[in-house]
Formats: structure tokens, C-alpha cells, sequence
């Protein structure tokens, strides 16, 4: 009967027109994805996408994940930024366990590099919602059963859920690291990272591994030295600090907002979002800012830089400048020095207000006593020299405090913290 077949046809073709748009997130060990294909994989929600890509003014390919959906696209994470695929031909599979980047002659130029014993279960490749690529046992989809995630090994961009800093179980420290310049993902001279050899752990952002502006520390709320982050409505920000890892991570109350941090090539940390209306990503906040209070060290020791004083630095109360001839001079980097040598006894404090922490690589934390105590056990010690609550939250808790030279501190308006400075009596006044 042919309308019958006619009408089988019909219902067929319309299925095959209006299919649901049917897009993967798996990788599996039988299926590869290549250049030449152009097949993608796409996260749930068809937020994140991966695939090849290649800059504008070069030839060389490379395998990222970047934001499906944006007019401008925006790459979160490249695989072999420093190995790029020098044509054409680039096939990502799963060979012998491990997610593989195969160029022209079947050499890999990318790999996760797992050494394991004896799998019982195929593993598989997958995207995850948050842009987290991961590999795992094909049975097992549990955060914990990961054997392999590219939040792991960041490039230039903190995503929601990702996390800078140490993992001490595994002996990582995640890291970012800028684009070489706008059109190049290798690795470029800024960086971002978390320092844990000091009292309290800081963030520094470095340009060819020197120091050009730091974090602070963290205060409960915000790192002391980042006062534009505060608080938003859709943003939630961690900072943990374990025996298993020492990491700072946030995430989004709004999943239709989109926010990440990154390092860019230009020596700036900037926070970036994206509303549902935008055309561009709007630039939130940035550091270092050009003010120069933001710029590390300005005003060498015992100094502290003010943006509404010209000069920009200025000394402690009770100490004056190591070199007035270079001062005058506004050369500010010999810093500052006490005008009465402390006595051991009979030694006050100073209080200056919405203060960026001094930095803490000379000062000790204990988060078990208050401020009353921390200011006796300051003055007990004749070594002291400052001391400040180790977290803001709830009027106040914990100390910190410093022995040696006060270095690297600024001024706010607002949003600062209370640091004691150590005088002797006659400086108090």
C-alpha cells in the first residue's frame, strides 16, 4: 500500500528533522575525536565544549575547552599549550588507560600520564557540567573515583568549583599561568600562586617568578589585600586549610551568571563575568590596580602606601625614613625605621585602621586565642613587633603575629583590617 509506506516515510523524515540536538559528553575507549572530524564533546547544560582550536594568525592546533554558547569565544583550559599539533592532523583518544593527543605521525604530544596497575573496567573521558574534564572508571562516576581532571592542571582561568592551591594528598599545587600574549596559549611570564612557606598562606601574582603584588592573607571573608571582591549577591567564595589541602575555590548561586578569574598576558588578575544580556565579559575588578599601592614592596619596610597622600608612602607612626635624602627624593624603597628602639618592657601599640596585613613570611598563627590575649603574648615576646586577628568573622578571632620587619602593607577606605604595631612608649604619643 504505498500511502502507507508514504506516510511511514513522511513520520520518519519529520523524526529525523526535529531529533532532539544530541550532543555527547562521553569519550569512550572506542571512539576518537579528531581534527578533521570537527566533533566536539559538550557538558550538560551546554555551557562548556571541547575541541580543537587554533588562534587566529597561526597554524598550530591545539585541544581546549571554551564557553558554548558566547558570541566571543573564550578558552578556559588547552591541553598542550606548550606542544602544539603543527597541522591538521590531531586525534584525541583513549589508549592504554590514559587520554592521549596523537599528532600527524601518531606521536603523542599530550597525555594524562597515568601509571596505574590493572584496570578490571574500561575507562572513559568525560566533561562535566562545571567544565571539569575527567577521567574515570566507566562503573564509576563519583568526584572521588576520578583518576585523572583537568582542574587539576589549570591554565590561565579559575572556574566556579576549581581550586588554587595545594592539594597535599596528591602533592599538587594548582596553579595559573598567563597566555604567552592574546593569540598564543603557551605559557606566558605572570602567574598566580598560593605560597605556603609563609605564616599564613598568600597568594602572589608573579612576572617571570618575581613578586609584583600579594594577596594578603585570608581573613575569613576575603583575602586582606583583594577588597573588590566583596561580597556578591551570587558568588560564594572558600578558602580551606587542612592537613588534605590548602585551596581557594568559589562558586556561583546563579548558574546563569558566569564568573572566572584569570591571569592574562598583559601581568593582571582579573575577575571577569558574564550575564545573560551581556555581549562582552564585563572587567569586575583587576590587580595590580595602576594607583601603584597594588604594586609589591612600593615602599620597602616599615612603610606603608596611602593613595591620597602625596607621596604615595609613608611611615609608621613612630618611625621615620631610613634615608631622607632618598625619600625627599621620593625613592621610597630603603623603607622606613623606628625613630625609639623598643624597650622590651613598657612598649605600647599603635592601631592603624582598613590596613592590607603586613606580610606574614616572619609571623606565627594561633587561631585558639583572642585579641587580648594575642596582644599579651605580643608584648611578652620582645621580638614582636605587630600583631591582628587571624580572621574578621564575627567580631574578631584567632592572631597573628609578626616578629621582625613589617613589609608590603597599604591603606583602604574601606574593607581593610586593624593591624598593632609595636612602639615604645615615648612614640606613642
Amino acid at each position: 500500500d504505498n500511502s502507507y509506506t508514504l506516510s511511514f516515510l513522511l513520520v520518519f523524515f519529520v523524526l529525523i528533522l526535529f531529533r532532539p540536538a544530541f550532543s555527547i559528553n562521553i569519550l569512550s575507549s572506542r571512539e576518537s575525536l579528531t581534527i578533521s572530524s570537527n566533533k566536539t564533546l559538550v557538558s550538560p547544560g551546554n555551557v562548556f565544549e571541547l575541541g580543537f582550536f587554533r588562534t587566529t594568525s597561526s597554524s598550530r592546533w591545539y585541544l581546549g575547552i571554551w564557553y558554548k554558547k558566547l558570541s566571543d569565544r573564550t578558552y578556559v583550559w588547552v591541553a598542550n599549550r606548550d606542544n602544539p599539533l603543527s597541522n591538521s592532523n590531531g586525534t584525541l583518544k583513549i589508549s592504554n588507560m590514559n587520554l592521549v593527543l596523537l599528532d600527524h605521525s601518531d606521536k603523542s604530544v599530550w597525555s594524562t600520564n597515568l601509571t596505574r596497575g590493572n584496570e578490571r573496567s574500561p575507562v572513559v573521558a568525560e566533561l562535566l557540567a562545571n567544565g571539569n574534564l575527567v577521567m574515570r572508571d566507566s562503573n564509576n562516576n563519583d568526584a572521588s573515583g576520578f583518576l585523572w581532571q583537568s582542574f587539576d592542571y589549570p591554565t590561565d582561568t579559575l572556574l566556579p568549583e576549581m581550586k588554587l592551591g595545594y592539594d597535599l594528598k596528591k602533592g599538587l599545587n594548582r596553579f595559573l599561568t598567563s597566555w604567552r600574549n592574546s593569540d598564543d596559549p603557551s605559557s606566558g611570564e605572570i602567574s598566580y600562586k598560593l605560597d605556603t612557606q609563609t605564616g599564613m598562606p598568600e597568594f602572589y601574582l608573579l612576572q617571570t617568578g618575581v613578586q609584583v603584588h600579594r594577596s594578603g592573607p585570608w581573613n575569613g571573608v576575603r583575602f586582606s589585600g583583594i577588597p573588590g571582591d566583596q561580597e556578591l549577591s551570587y558568588m560564594v567564595y572558600n578558602f580551606t586549610e587542612n592537613t588534605e589541602e590548602v585551596a581557594y575555590t568559589f562558586r556561583m548561586t546563579d548558574n546563569s551568571i558566569y564568573s572566572r578569574l584569570k591571569v592574562s598576558s598583559e601581568g593582571f588578575l582579573e575577575r571577569l563575568t558574564w550575564t545573560p544580556n551581556s555581549t562582552t565579559w564585563n572587567l569586575f575588578w583587576y590587580l595590580p590596580l595602576e594607583n601603584q599601592c597594588d604594586m609589591y614592596m612600593i615602599c620597602g619596610r616599615y612603610a606603608y602606601c596611602d593613595v591620597n597622600t602625596s607621596p604615595l608612602c609613608n611611615c609608621i607612626q613612630g618611625f621615620i625614613p631610613w634615608n631622607k635624602q632618598q625619600w625627599d627624593q621620593r625613592d621610597s624603597s630603603g623603607g622606613c625605621k623606628r625613630r625609639t628602639r623598643l624597650s622590651c618592657s613598657g612598649d605600647g601599640f599603635t592601631r592603624m585602621k582598613n590596613m592590607k596585613l603586613p606580610e606574614t613570611t616572619m609571623a606565627t598563627v594561633d587561631r585558639s586565642i583572642g585579641v587580648k590575649e594575642c596582644e599579651k603574648r605580643c608584648l611578652s615576646d620582645c621580638n614582636c613587633t605587630a600583631f591582628a586577628k587571624a580572621d574578621i568573622r564575627n567580631g574578631g578571632t584567632g592572631c597573628v603575629i609578626w616578629t621582625g620587619r613589617l613589609d608590603d602593607m597599604r591603606n583602604y577606605a574601606a574593607n581593610g583590617q586593624d593591624l598593632y604595631v609595636r612602639l615604645a612608649a615615648d612614640d606613642l604619643v
